[in-house]
């Protein structure tokens, strides 16, 4: 694979194959927002879905989480990456829309609410909240903390680290161009 048009597809490709592929490392990839304070946050996240037509990636969240608030204020974050069996690194600017509420929310929901991972929504205490010795309270009201990321890939940093020589490639909506590594 020599050209920026093949090496765009694979990207795209593998993004999806991420997907449904729970041992490729680009399944949990760390996704960075900034703070109140303008600190840079990061933290691992799974990505559920790829719309590789409309550049766009799903990540789904309690509606609680610190990212949530971040990205609510500043909508902009950056994914990052890295494949140790295919050599790649990606680096993706994005631009995050929440979903809180919706047919868009409501209908992956219902695939979350048959899943195993659906007590990660209903918890009654947010993300990073104080744990105490009191009682657990009730599991929240279904789907009250369940929120879903809809990300918009403005622009694709590729990285390919390998012996014979690392290349190096940005790809946008409108162009794509090599970079030196």
């Amino acid at each position: 694979m020599t050209g920026l048009p093949a090496i765009e597809a694979a990207i795209w490709q593998q993004l999806a194959r991420a997907c449904h592929d729970r041992h490729h490392a680009w399944r949990t990839p760390a996704l960075a927002t900034v703070d109140a304070e303008g600190l840079p946050e990061a933290r691992t996240v799974v990505l559920r879905e790829v719309d590789a037509a409309q550049r766009r990636l799903w990540i789904y969240s309690d509606a609680r989480a610190a990212k949530v608030a971040h990205l609510a204020r500043q909508p902009q974050a950056v994914l990052l990456a890295w494949s140790p069996r295919l050599h790649w690194q990606l680096r993706l600017r994005l631009r995050v829309m929440l979903h809180t509420g919706g047919l868009a929310l409501a209908s992956r929901w219902a695939r979350v609410k048959l899943s195993p991972s659906v007590g990660d929504y209903l918890s009654a205490r947010a993300p990073g909240a104080p744990l105490d010795d009191g009682p657990t309270a009730p599991p929240a009201e279904e789907r009250a903390h369940f929120a879903a990321l809809e990300a918009e890939v403005l622009q694709i940093d590729w990285l390919e680290l390998h012996r014979d020589g690392h290349r190096r490639a940005r790809f946008d909506r409108h162009a794509a161009c090599w970079l030196q590594p």
